[in-house]
């Protein structure tokens, strides 16, 4: 028996293996913009099984979409430096297992979802199937501008918390997804300039390959502009304090200011910088919006 297959074999390494392939740092992130969608409604009782229900079948969700686009891009994740040695890529687990495994953990992550709260539920089925047939399945082997429905998925789960906790949809979670839509690009095209040579040897066109690096500067300064005065009018439509507001203001202060420096003294640090400051700032706008409603 190879070492591959006696990794296959052993329980604990495909438990590790599986959970890498749910992207726990990306996946925890969209939950927590869920959750605080969630509580930024202001809902005058929080359920313990409520929010534990919203917790569970959001991860669920987004772990299974997750899943599954790993599995329909292991072809093209094994042509790219930084994505050779994941799970699917590498052939340490088996194909048709994972499809199985993505399609379990998206179906009963949305029918709980469902079971819940009907528009809940619609919401987050739309997030599952932007990302898995939208963006992966039909678009990004064939335009850069997959990324705008890759954005909008990645928008859903917060417009799917504070729909769960008004049963319905406001303007303000419209706002909040917006925040996250217009985020999103400040985080995806940072990465696709740093690591543009592996986009290129797997034939995935990119805002960088399409327009070049000073189109694709420009539309993260704009992108990110966007994306905070929607977070700024959010908060103010939640109803934040001003000592919040405040906070969030300097936030997206410090995502301008990365983002103009890209733009006009761009680098490789600054990048690097800006990258990972996106997840920072979001993350942080959401604990604010938590904290605000607490």
């Amino acid at each position: 028996m190879t070492t591959t297959q006696s990794s296959i074999q052993n329980p604990k390494s495909k438990i590790n293996y599986y959970w890498s392939l749910t992207k726990p740092l990306q996946s925890g992130l969209l939950l927590a913009t869920g959750l605080a969608g969630y509580m930024s409604a202001r809902c005058p009782i929080f359920s313990i099984p409520t929010m534990l229900g919203l917790s569970l079948s959001l991860f669920l969700s987004i772990a299974g979409s997750t899943i599954l686009n790993m599995w329909w891009d292991r072809d093209i994740d094994a042509k790219m430096g930084r994505t050779q040695k994941r799970a699917t890529s590498a052939g340490l687990v088996d194909g048709k297992e994972v499809l199985r495994v993505g399609l379990l953990l998206s179906v009963v992550g949305v029918g709980w979802a469902v079971a819940m709260d009907a528009l809940y539920g619609l919401v987050v089925f739309a997030g599952l199937f932007f990302d898995v047939v939208v963006y992966s399945i039909w678009l990004k082997r064939r335009t850069c501008w997959s990324i705008v429905w890759g954005g909008i998925s990645g928008a859903m789960p917060i417009l799917a918390g504070r729909a769960l906790g008004l049963g319905a949809i406001d303007w303000v979670g419209v706002m909040l997804a917006l925040g996250v839509l217009l985020w999103i690009p400040t985080h995806t095209l940072t990465f696709s300039m740093k690591f543009a040579k592996d986009y290129a040897s797997a034939c995935v066109p990119t805002f960088p390959s399409t327009y070049g690096l000073e189109a694709t500067r420009a539309t993260i300064a704009i992108s990110s502009v966007l994306a905070a005065a929607a977070m700024i009018v959010a908060g103010y439509g939640i109803g934040m304090q001003w000592g919040f507001l405040r906070l969030l203001g300097v936030l997206s202060a410090g995502l301008l200011m990365l983002a103009f420096a890209i733009t006009f003294k761009p680098s490789e640090r600054v990048n690097f910088g800006l990258f990972k400051y996106a997840s920072i700032y979001m993350l942080a706008a959401m604990i604010l919006v938590v904290l605000e409603v607490i």
